[in-house]
């Protein structure tokens, strides 16, 4: 398909703010739960190839998962991009470039709408920390008092780029309490808790817009580093956020992580696509279509329902009434390079590397940060949270745009995901290679980055469908990395990379395109986990919720375990480090995991599985006294395992149940 300029059209704020729907949603609780497959084949033909087209009635493929609800987007969103999600408590917070939504998934088969606050911006990313809210914006039309007018200055006060900060204590009432303005807005931000400080939260800026001019925002500076030591350039923003008084919140630095930088190798279209936007794009001139020629890019299609709204706008803006005039169509023509050099402004030259990051993930529990910084993924200490310092950095010219990163929960490994072709085009058909718009997984070596694999969600999708690596979060089952990701239009897929260099998809669930005939924007913008249910954000299906089965690949034991931890929020940037607490479950899914890879004697899996079915059934001192005795009998088989750290792991979760069961005894 030509390509099309849905970010340039966006930027400007000009998506069409419309339609209206019901809020209710559908459930699948009621249906019979299907047996469980206990294959560790995938199905064969894949059901997610040949699905039928539609919006709210797309045919859908599920396989070792089942769907609890889908949930519309409330009126005001129906038909705006939904984009990522933050949790707190029993709400999952919705973004959208209208504002946000959120949603109470206390009953995850029934989601209700606890609020629909408008908010116009892009992305609208969200993050949250106890009774606080932050939300990105970015584009030229988002205003301070979140009004839908748009903003029409080329120069104005009233615009937002860059962080609004809400008071949600009333969660049904958020409360403006500040906003921080940045000199190229705010794309997507990061939230930080530094263990150190628990007066302050921290928030790192990806802004991904030209620097805004000067007169709007002092200090802002468009020149290049080596002539202006204080250029938006280059660099990040970090903002200290005083949890007592966040309307103070502001700016304390603006680490420069790129130094030294150079452009990545790029490996450029394939060929079908080079030829398909050729003549794509000969076909929209011939058209009459609107295009924009974006220097050092090519020319792009502005698509027709982005251009139409553009056109209302000066029509508007003569006052005038109807339908646009050939003078309107005229007057837009000549307006777009204007535009154009508007939004791109002074650029950096085509050598240097990259000028900002799109997502970073902190991880504060061992002190590291991954960068997912356009060309490069990067590497950061973050020990020093207002001075996140690079370590480490890798390029790929498989990888197109680093996106987003996800540490294992040992932090021994990091995944890189790459969202080659921006989230609007099709880059999963069979003709796309498998290390294009995937995932790169690494080893951390001495705090150093090593290649292990690619990952990439399998099934063949369409040229109508949007399909690309984009945003999944850690499901925290014990002693495995398994993760759940959106793909767009490719839908949800969960896999397992504990082998770095072998990972494994294990289940999925996947709907037809949007429309059949062309390309309509839709899909999953993000997938998390979030105590015991997996969410997903669809752009403009609204909201879905599952949850794993067991299968041949995960045990009921390790679904359980993994249902026992609980987190009171969830930002997946700042990503949280998982315990489980010690149960019956979480020791019996190590055994299950033993007798998995053979780790274990089948005789002592089955000794072991005896005495705590045993211990179970027992009360006091006996309980403890036969959980002590396995405890010794396991440590004695570490030794002769062919897993010994995971045997270990199983006699000390035996260990702390049986002390639990002392201490409870004692206190009789």
């Amino acid at each position: 398909m030509a390509r099309t300029l849905l970010p340039f059209s966006l930027a400007f704020g000009l998506v069409a703010l419309a339609g209206c729907s019901s809020s209710t949603s559908t459930s699948s609780s009621s249906a019979p739960s299907p047996k469980a497959d206990l294959s560790t084949k995938p199905p064969s033909p894949d059901p997610r190839v040949g699905l039928k087209a539609g919006k709210m009635d797309a045919q859908e493929a599920i396989w070792n998962l089942r769907k609890l609800s889908t949930t519309p987007p409330s009126e005001q969103f129906v038909d705006v991009t939904n984009s990522d999600l933050a949790f707190t408590g029993n709400y999952a917070i919705q973004g959208n470039y209208n504002g946000w939504q959120v949603w109470d998934i206390s009953n995850p088969s029934k989601p209700s709408l606890k609020d629909a606050y408008v908010c116009p911006a892009s992305q609208s990313d969200v993050s949250v920390y106890h009774n606080l809210l932050f939300v990105s914006g970015e584009n030229l039309a988002a205003r301070l008092d979140c009004g839908a007018q748009g903003v029409q200055d080329t120069v104005s006060t009233e615009r937002l780029r860059g962080l609004r900060i809400f008071d949600i204590s009333d969660i049904s009432h958020p409360k403006n309490v500040g906003n921080v303005q940045t000199c190229r807005g705010s794309h997507t931000h990061t939230l930080l808790v530094d263990p150190k400080d628990r007066d302050n939260v921290y928030i790192y800026i990806s802004g991904s817009s030209p620097v805004r001019s000067s007169g709007e925002l002092p200090g802002c500076v468009a020149g290049m580093p080596s002539k202006d030591p204080n250029s938006a350039w280059f660099r990040i923003e970090v903002i200290k956020v005083p949890l007592a008084h966040p309307e103070q919140a502001k700016i304390v630095s603006s680490p420069r992580i790129f130094d030294n930088l150079v452009a990545p190798p790029k490996h450029g279209e394939t060929k079908e696509d080079s030829v398909a936007n050729a003549k794509e794009l000969a076909e929209a001139k011939a058209q009459g279509q609107f295009i924009a020629k974006v220097p050092g890019q090519g020319e792009f299609v502005i698509p027709p329902e982005h251009s139409r709204v553009m056109l209302d706008s000066l029509v508007a803006h003569r006052g005038g009434t109807g339908e646009p005039t050939a003078q309107d169509s005229a007057a837009l023509r000549d307006s777009i390079p204007v535009m154009v050099q508007r939004m791109i402004g002074q650029q950096p030259d085509s050598t240097a590397g990259p000028t900002q990051c799109h997502d970073i993930t902190v991880y504060p529990a061992i002190g590291l940060a991954g960068g997912a910084c356009g060309g490069y993924g990067l590497l950061l200490d973050i020990s020093n949270p207002t001075q996140p310092r690079r370590i480490g950095a890798v390029s790929d010219s498989n990888f197109s745009y680093w996106h987003s990163a996800t540490f294992n929960n040992s932090g021994t490994k990091l995944l890189f995901s790459d969202e080659w072709g921006g989230g609007g085009q099709p880059k999963c058909r069979k003709t796309d290679k498998k290390e294009w718009g995937a995932d790169a997984i690494f080893a951390l070596q001495n705090r150093q980055l090593q290649f292990q694999s690619y990952y990439k969600m399998p099934a063949p999708q369409t040229a109508q469908e949007n399909c690309v690596a984009h945003n999944g979060s850690l499901i925290p089952i014990p002693g495995r990395d398994v993760m759940v990701q959106a793909w767009y239009q490719g839908g949800l897929s969960v896999f397992d990379w504990t082998d770095a260099k072998h990972p494994k998809e294990i289940a999925f669930f996947d709907r037809g395109p949007v429309d059949a005939n062309e390309m309509k924007s839709g899909g999953y913008w993000s997938t998390y986990w979030y105590n015991g249910v997996i969410v997903g954000s669809e752009i403009s299906r609204g909201l879905d919720i599952f949850e794993l089965e067991p299968s041949g690949f995960i045990t009921q034991n390790e679904l359980a375990a993994a249902k026992s931890v609980h987190v009171d929020y969830l930002n997946v940037q700042g990503q949280p480090k998982f315990t489980w607490p010690a149960t019956y479950s979480l020791a019996r899914a190590y055994l299950d995991q033993l007798e998995r890879s053979n780790g274990m004697d089948a005789a002592k899996i089955a000794d072991a599985r005896a005495e705590l079915a045993k211990a179970e059934q027992a009360s006091g001192g006996k309980q403890a006294a036969g959980l002590t005795q396995l405890v010794s009998r396991l440590e004695a088989d570490a030794a002769r395992s062919t897993d010994a750290a995971k045997v270990q792991m199983l006699a000390n979760t035996v260990k702390d149940l049986a002390s639990s069961q002392s201490l409870a005894t004692a206190g009789k």
